[in-house]
């Protein structure tokens, strides 16, 4: 689906932070056809947008600190970051990095749920997100993984407005009447002491031809493709740099 405006609350984008941005970039672009384009100002600090076709999806950036672990970021669109970092904050929520410009490209800040998981926001200005959402090589799905549900299902509808799903297992966020995203609760499969994460799902014309090709690539697969009951094909991978992420069948009626 191509994306024309920008939708408050709606996922906008994805960012891999990371300790090897050039591999990061290698191994993306022959996992999904990405090109990279890195910023040429100083400034930008080796921002690097990954684009698909001529369309901007994703990004690779180097780790804003060195003791940050390689992993991805989702990013959500806001029509006020300050508002919505205070909204957070008065939430039980955290702030991270406090609200920024990015030069006339939008103001973003980095905002943790009660629970510790860390996501970012933006507003735009000049640079609206991805100009892709759910087309195979897109950022289609985002999942909360949490040992707080209930907190995370306050805490979100507050802050950006979301509808709550619930199912038997899993419990879908949604906008305007489409769902984009879950939540996951962290039981006993998941390690003590993994704190909770927001994860990128991608999509992709086939789940087991995809991850075989991330396997080659030197990734792991967290969840081997996989039929979800009620849902798509997907597969978890871990990429060679150790960010986690899933990837999804695309819905082909679009």
């Amino acid at each position: 689906m191509r994306i024309t405006e920008s939708t408050p609350g709606a996922p906008c984008w994805a960012e891999h932070g990371s300790a090897d941005p050039r591999a990061a970039q290698a191994f993306y672009g022959e996992l999904f056809g990405w090109r990279p384009e890195p910023d040429p100002r100083a400034e930008a600090g080796g921002y690097t947008v990954m684009v698909l076709g001529e369309d901007p999806v994703a990004a690779v950036s180097p780790l804003a600190a060195p003791e940050r672990p390689t992993a991805w970021t989702v990013v959500l669109a806001t029509a006020d970051a300050d508002a919505t970092a205070a909204t957070a904050k008065a939430a039980g929520g955290a702030t991270l990095t406090a609200p920024v410009d990015v030069f006339d490209e939008g103001r973003f800040a980095l905002l943790a749920d009660p629970a510790g998981a860390a996501f970012s926001v933006w507003q735009p200005g000049a640079f609206r997100g991805a100009a892709l959402i759910g087309d195979p090589g897109s950022l289609g799905w985002i999942e909360l993984a949490t040992r707080d549900v209930p907190g995370a299902l306050e805490f979100y509808p507050r802050l950006f407005g979301w509808s709550v799903s619930p199912g038997e297992s899993y419990t879908q966020w949604g906008l305007d009447g489409r769902d984009f995203g879950g939540v996951l609760d962290m039981g006993e499969q998941f390690p003590a002491d993994l704190p909770p994460y927001w994860m990128p799902y991608f999509a992709v014309a086939d789940v087991d031809l995809s991850a075989a090709r991330a396997v080659g690539l030197g990734a792991e697969a967290v969840l081997p493709p996989t039929d979800v009951p009620d849902g798509p094909r997907l597969a978890v991978l871990r990429d060679p740099l150790g960010a986690v992420f899933g990837i999804y069948l695309a819905d082909a009626s679009g």
